[in-house]
């Protein structure tokens, strides 16, 4: 079932809310030339609507950047665990299928290759091989590109193209146990979207489809169902390859060909696109791909905006270990010059998903820099800057994640 997000104000309750602001300022009598001469307040920024696909989300928690990147406001994240569906960030690299995709869930098909008995399923006969749930983050490779400098080209993520979210679907182990096991000597797990795409063009140079090492399969799922819902469109549904720990464009959309391969995709998303380029190069297949998260964190609360009081605060936010649970997190008041351990607080939803921190703190008056700094179960620690690189990819400093605040 989907929600609806909330609408905005009619026109008319607009006017009248200007018309209580005019006699409110002792200016409901004047026209023409007099009010023509009171200061114009300035513009406000224009909002973008929720495209149709993603009308449904709730348009208060989220920043639409365009048709098809839109991203969770770090004010949203709350203190929670998993990330409620309609205010989950939406990255695409394609236009979103048409929702007819979604009105038999059952009926949609998924070729299964590089196994013993390759063989064409459908989403009903995949509910009847297995089942298992998994929480996970899920992250674009892009976010945190808004804190880079150098402003590489692709949406200006700051913390919002990420979330966590709870999975459920047969495993692509037991997909391939039911199909009499792996052909020998296949390296890869390759994913392909089922997208339509566009006419007249090379379908390998806009095509989805990406390649993962195939010891990924163990963990990973076909999922129809996400945070106890069917999948919406917008998220990839009915059919979605989560490959946990791996950054979202790997866990493919509206997966229609699941293939065990001995070379990774040709296709340019996977050969050229997310790659880690060095500053001012191109992306090509001998740099390393986006793939295998790491550990980050950042703070929640309190925000710029928050206009927090002199006193005690709760200091919160979220820390993940990509492919490792967390062990720890601290958190600095200074800037990084010193820190505190913080408290992991709520439920441990399994290595894949993020865990909530908290540190009580003191802030007295003035300007606070605050950040924080995650350890995982191998002791590899958050590093204080980011990676350069053309795409603004993987960024994981925890300098560039700080927040500013001025407390009154």
């Amino acid at each position: 079932m989907q929600r609806t997000a909330p609408t905005s104000l009619p026109r008319r309750r607009l006017l009248a809310g200007s018309a209580s602001a005019l006699a409110a300022a002792g200016l409901a009598g004047l026209h023409g030339p007099a009010l023509a001469q009171a200061p114009a307040a300035p513009a406000a920024p224009a909002v973008k609507p929720l495209p149709g696909y993603a009308s449904w989300k709730n348009a208060d928690a989220v920043i639409v950047h365009s048709s098809t990147t839109i991203e969770t406001k770090r004010s949203a994240f709350g203190t929670s665990v998993v990330t409620p569906t309609n205010q989950l960030y939406v990255r695409n690299n394609l236009p979103t299928p048409a929702a007819t995709i979604v009105a038999d869930r059952d009926a949609w098909q998924i070729e299964v290759a590089g196994v013993k008995q390759p063989k064409a399923l459908s989403l009903r006969e995949l509910k009847a091989l297995g089942l298992e749930t998994v929480t996970m983050v899920l992250q674009c490779s892009g976010n945190g590109r808004g804190f880079f400098p150098s402003k590489p080209s692709g949406t200006a993520w700051t913390v919002g193209a990420a979330g966590c979210v709870t999975w459920s679907g047969v495993p692509v182990r037991d997909v391939v146990q039911a199909l009499g096991g792996l052909v020998d000597g296949l390296p890869y797990m390759t994913g392909t979207g089922g997208e339509v795409l566009p006419a007249g063009i090379d379908p390998k140079s806009v095509i989805v489809e990406r390649s993962v090492p195939v010891s990924a399969m163990q963990d990973a799922l076909l999922a129809w169902e996400m945070n106890g819902e069917p999948i919406p469109l917008a998220h990839g549904g009915p059919l979605r390859l989560i490959v946990p720990g791996y950054t979202g464009v790997n866990n493919i959309k509206y997966i229609k060909q699941l293939a065990f391969t001995a070379k990774e995709s040709d296709a340019h998303i996977m050969s050229h696109g997310y790659r880690i380029t060095p500053p001012g190069g191109k992306g090509d297949p001998s740099q390393p791909s986006v793939q295998e998260m790491s550990v980050k964190s950042w703070i929640n609360s309190p925000l710029p905006e928050d206009g927090a009081a002199a006193g005690t605060v709760q200091i919160h936010g979220v820390a993940f270990g990509g492919m490792n649970a967390i062990k720890g997190v601290e958190v600095s008041i200074d800037g990084g010059k010193t820190w505190r351990p913080a408290r992991l607080v709520g439920p441990d939803m399994g290595k894949y998903a993020w865990r909530q921190f908290a540190l009580q703190a003191t802030l007295p008056k003035g300007t606070h820099v605050l950040a924080s700094r995650a350890t995982d179960a191998q002791g590899n620690v958050q590093p204080e800057t980011r990676g350069e690189n053309q795409s603004g990819y993987n960024n994981t400093s925890w300098a560039d994640h700080a927040v500013t605040v001025t407390i009154a």
